[in-house]
């Protein structure tokens, strides 16, 4: 028996056509829905009768239930999208506060952890893989969306398309990450699982490409059978690369534009991780037990 499909309220397609307009990517899309969703549902009720203290006391909820401030402030987000855009009543939102967020500092691996973390890989596509998030401080999203054409091995470059903040950008390519990507090109081909001009890493149906997901999944994998300790995902092999060249002496702005930073002081966070730097800078206290 066929399932009958609920309609879509005026309301809620007002907010997906007011998302649309603005060409908001579809996962913010889907999130923003989810999130008016979680209000409604916790207020009992249709969210345009909403009132200023209802949303203080939904803040008050989200923070009782252990909601993380990254979470929290994303729903402040998604719900000031659809009072203040959509309802056009933007002073309900007068009481709904933003939280800071604890900065943290990223894991970062030593080089030889690295080295063990790609060669304990399960197979030559994520391994692969993980050599490029490694070799051209890309983000697991950005690896996952390569494709065969956006390999430049005249001016050794790869091609970002609409990476984090949808902005085009060039990554490094590599002597050594050319060679593995010639390895994995010619091995794929060999056995069909790569279409022409398709993904560089395609999934299990090659029209489609390998998932973030999966992805992970491998990283978490190779860490456990390298034996490395730390928390490792995928983001970790950015942390490393950018940790790294800060670490070779490399610009720091240069670091910037390699990792598509649109804030300096974002990028300049791995100088307090780049322990190589740290054990360079001499203490007043050697001075003084040199004086004396």
């Amino acid at each position: 028996m066929s399932q009958t499909l609920q309609p879509i309220s005026p309301r809620r397609q007002r907010m997906i056509d007011d998302m649309r307009m603005r060409q908001l990517a579809p996962k913010t899309q889907a999130n923003y829905l989810r999130i008016v969703r979680e209000f409604t549902r916790f207020l009992g009720r249709s969210p345009d009768t909403a009132t200023v203290e209802d949303l203080r006391r939904y803040q008050l909820h989200l923070v009782d239930h252990g909601t993380s401030p990254i979470s929290l402030n994303a729903a402040i987000t998604g719900l000031k999208f659809f009072f203040e855009i959509t309802l056009h009543q933007p002073e309900l939102m007068a009481r709904m506060q933003p939280v800071r967020v604890p900065r943290t500092l990223p894991v970062v691996l030593s080089p030889d952890e690295v080295a063990r973390l790609i060669v304990a890989t399960g197979n030559l596509k994520h391994q692969t893989a993980l050599s490029v998030a490694y070799g051209a401080g890309l983000r697991a999203s950005e690896v996952v969306a390569l494709k065969v054409g956006d390999v430049d091995s005249q001016r050794m470059t790869l091609r970002i398309e609409q990476g984090k903040g949808r902005k085009d950008r060039y990554a490094m390519l590599s002597p050594v990450l050319l060679e593995r990507l010639r390895v994995w090109w010619r091995v794929a081909h060999a056995q069909g699982r790569m279409l022409e001009g398709g993904w560089l890493f395609p999934g299990l149906d090659p029209v489609d490409p390998l998932s973030t997901r999966q992805l992970n999944r491998a990283i978490h994998a190779a860490a456990e059978a390298a034996q490395i300790d730390k928390r490792v995902s995928m983001h970790t092999l950015r942390h490393s690369f950018a940790t790294h060249l800060l670490e070779q002496k490399v610009d720091i702005r240069v670091i910037q534009v390699l990792l598509g930073h649109k804030k300096l002081e974002t990028t300049a966070l791995y100088a307090q991780v780049a322990t190589d730097l740290l054990r360079e800078v001499i203490s007043p206290l050697e001075k003084l037990h040199n004086n004396g």
